[in-house]
C-alpha cells in the first residue's frame, strides 16, 4: 500500500479532473497531496525581456506546433512536464520523506501508473534517492483492462488528466472536449489566440504557433471529419517523461 499520492496541478486541467480528485480523496485509504508550480497557462504566454538588450521573448513551455516557410511542421520548446509536473512532485516527495541534499541511498519507491500499451513512456528515475515501480506493467494491464477493472468494481470511469490546451490531444479528444466540456474547449481556443498574439512580440520566434498539428486554429477545424478508428489513444510516444495522463 502506498503511503501517499502526489498530484501536480498545472491549474489548467479540465473541470472533471478536479471533480475526480475530490472523489479520490474520499475513496483512497492514503492521502493525496496536491502541489503546483503555478498557472501553466499564464506562464506559457508570459512576455519576458532579455537582459542584454531588453527585447521581448516568450519562454515556450508547451509543445505547440509551428510551420516553417517551407511548410515543415515542428514543435516548439517543451518544459511543461519537467517544470510543472516532475519538479513539484519530486520536491513534495523529498519534503514528506525527509530526503536530504546529496542523499544517494534509495529511500523512496515511486509508483507510476503507466499501462502495458504505453510502455514507451517508462523512464528510470533521475533522482539517486528514488526507484521507479510500474504496477500496471507488472500485471500486464493495458488501458482497457484498467477501465474494465473500474466497471467490475462499481467505480465510475475516471477522466483523462491533461491540460485543456495540451497539443498532444488527438482529434477524438478535441472533439470530446468540444462536445462534452464546451467551456473547457473554449478556454483552449482563447489560450491559442493569446499564444499567437504573444508570438508576434517574440523577437526570436518567426512562426505562428498552433495547438493542432494541422497548424490550423482550433475554432476553424471540423473535428467531426476526423473520426478515430479503434482504440482511443493519445500520442503518448510524444510524452517524454511519463508523468502526464496517468
Amino acid at each position: 500500500m502506498p503511503d501517499f499520492a502526489v498530484f501536480a496541478d498545472t491549474q489548467q486541467e479540465p473541470s472533471e479532473v478536479y471533480e475526480w480528485l475530490d472523489k479520490l480523496a474520499i475513496l483512497l485509504p492514503f492521502p493525496i497531496y496536491i502541489v503546483t508550480k503555478g498557472d501553466l497557462g499564464e506562464g506559457a504566454v508570459a512576455i519576458r525581456h532579455r537582459k542584454r538588450d531588453g527585447l521581448p521573448y516568450a519562454k515556450w513551455l508547451i509543445p505547440a506546433f509551428a510551420q516553417s516557410n517551407d511548410n515543415q511542421v515542428g514543435i516548439l520548446g517543451r518544459k511543461c512536464t519537467a517544470d510543472y509536473k516532475i519538479a513539484p512532485i519530486n520536491n513534495k516527495i523529498k519534503e514528506l520523506c525527509d530526503i536530504k541534499r546529496g542523499q544517494k541511498n534509495i529511500t523512496v519507491t515511486q509508483w507510476i501508473g503507466i499501462s502495458w500499451d504505453e510502455m514507451q513512456r517508462m523512464k528510470e528515475s533521475r533522482q539517486p534517492w528514488c526507484q521507479m515501480r510500474f504496477p500496471l506493467m507488472e500485471l500486464r494491464m493495458n488501458r482497457s483492462h484498467c477501465l474494465q477493472w473500474m466497471r467490475d468494481n462499481n467505480y465510475p470511469e475516471p477522466p483523462r488528466s491533461a491540460c485543456t490546451f495540451c497539443p498532444f490531444h488527438n482529434d477524438y479528444e478535441w472533439r470530446r472536449l468540444r462536445n462534452e466540456q464546451p467551456e473547457d474547449f473554449q478556454k483552449a481556443v482563447v489560450f491559442e489566440a493569446k499564444m499567437q498574439e504573444v508570438a508576434k512580440q517574440d523577437v526570436i520566434l518567426k512562426s505562428k504557433p498552433f495547438l493542432h498539428r494541422s497548424c490550423k486554429s482550433l475554432g476553424e477545424i471540423d473535428f467531426d471529419n476526423d473520426e478515430d478508428k479503434g482504440q482511443q489513444v493519445w500520442d503518448f510516444q510524444a510524452e517524454c517523461e511519463g508523468m502526464c495522463g496517468v
